[in-house]
């Protein structure tokens, strides 16, 4: 499945890059961009289970960038 989301107060290049390693790291994710200037991420993973690889991906993203918000 993949799903685009659009990004609230991601403040930095460097950031949103971190955020890109980061949920790339989790498991089942088959492929992630984190785009600063559009403040929007792309998220491809297994279809099974996306909630949950959503639930990693919003936790791995408020530890780099506390304020920033992903809108469902």
């Amino acid at each position: 499945m993949k799903k685009s989301y659009k990004l609230k107060d991601l403040d930095c290049a460097n950031c949103a890059g971190k955020m890109q390693a980061a949920i790339e790291k989790i498991e089942g994710v088959k492929a992630v961009s984190v785009n600063f200037l559009m403040q929007k991420m792309t998220l491809e993973a297994d279809d099974a289970r996306f909630e949950e690889i959503m639930e990693q991906t919003v936790r791995a993203c408020k530890k780099i960038e506390p304020d920033c918000e992903i809108v469902r």
